[in-house]
């Protein structure tokens, strides 16, 4: 009963000013927690968590040895995220620097897929049916969550849209980016002639090329999701998670790309209006006989 009473004694105490410091705070944290949790440093996040917790335990047991190697590693845990972080902190200053100020919205807004990754896959499917028809090798990267910057500054950077007349022209075999991989965030081409770690499984058919073994093995270290045209058959491959599907239909490519690509949520709401437009349509179609 004690407890209720001084409880309810510090909610008399917040004021408005405490709980917009409150709400900012926490909007603040969760943006911090997405950013960890769409690149790699995320794993280094949770060890220093870890290293937290442990700090705490040692502290209470007076444990002071290990409380003082605990804080230095701390330090340079810190230092490893700083590191890991570094091309978005580049990114961070240089809009600073070129247009002194940087909108709030645009800074803490949510960046998931948008029409853009929609129209993305309907051109990456367009052109793959083509380049599928004339045995066009093709390369393509879909970046998600986990960021490919290291994958990107080993190519050409890019600023386009996806199109399919520029990725076939990307892909002609004569063409001087033909070799590597195009890659594509959030529905633009930021780089082509990119270099991919190769896979190291032992269970590839050899009848695979470097494409397909460099396909898996981003597939295999990131959670991106690679679309393949095989320049010897044809064939059309999907890479996602490590595992590999082949001999895929135009189709078949789009319904996965949109399955990987395209949240739930907008899909069942575009396949409501589809639903509606075509109920519409049919009254009206109805009522013109």
């Amino acid at each position: 009963m004690n407890y209720c009473v001084v409880v309810v004694e510090y909610l008399r105490l917040i004021t408005l000013s405490d709980l917009v410091d409150i709400v900012i705070l926490s909007f603040i944290l969760y943006k911090c927690i997405n950013l960890l949790q769409w690149t790699n440093a995320a794993k280094v996040a949770k060890v220093l968590l870890i290293m937290v917790a442990c700090m705490w335990v040692s502290y209470q047991l007076s444990l002071d040895a290990i409380n003082f190697l605990l804080s230095k590693a701390m330090e340079l845990g810190f230092l490893a995220l700083v590191i890991l972080f570094q091309p978005e902190i580049r990114r961070f200053f240089e809009q600073v620097g070129t247009s002194g100020r940087i909108s709030l919205v645009r800074l803490f807004r949510d960046n998931g897929p948008s029409s853009e990754v929609e129209r993305a896959i309907q051109e990456t499917v367009e052109a793959y049916q083509e380049m599928s028809d004339n045995k066009v090798g093709a390369l393509l990267v879909f970046e998600r969550d986990v960021k490919l910057d290291n994958v990107i500054s080993s190519g050409t950077a890019f600023q386009s849209t996806v199109n399919s007349e520029l990725l076939k022209n990307l892909f002609y075999n004569k063409a001087p980016l033909h070799d590597g991989a195009v890659i594509v965030r959030r529905g633009k081409i930021v780089a082509a002639g990119c270099m991919l770690p190769m896979s190291d499984s032992m269970s590839l058919s050899k009848d695979l090329g470097m494409r397909h073994r460099a396909g898996l093995g981003m597939s295999e270290r990131s959670d991106a999701v690679v679309a393949v045209v095989s320049e010897e058959t044809g064939a059309i491959s999907v890479m996602l998670r490590g595992t590999l599907r082949r001999h895929l239909s135009a189709a078949t490519l789009n319904r996965v790309l949109r399955n990987e690509l395209l949240p739930r949520q907008e899909e069942a709401q575009g396949g409501r209006v589809s639903r509606a437009l075509a109920f519409w349509q049919g009254r009206a179609q109805r009522r013109g006989k």
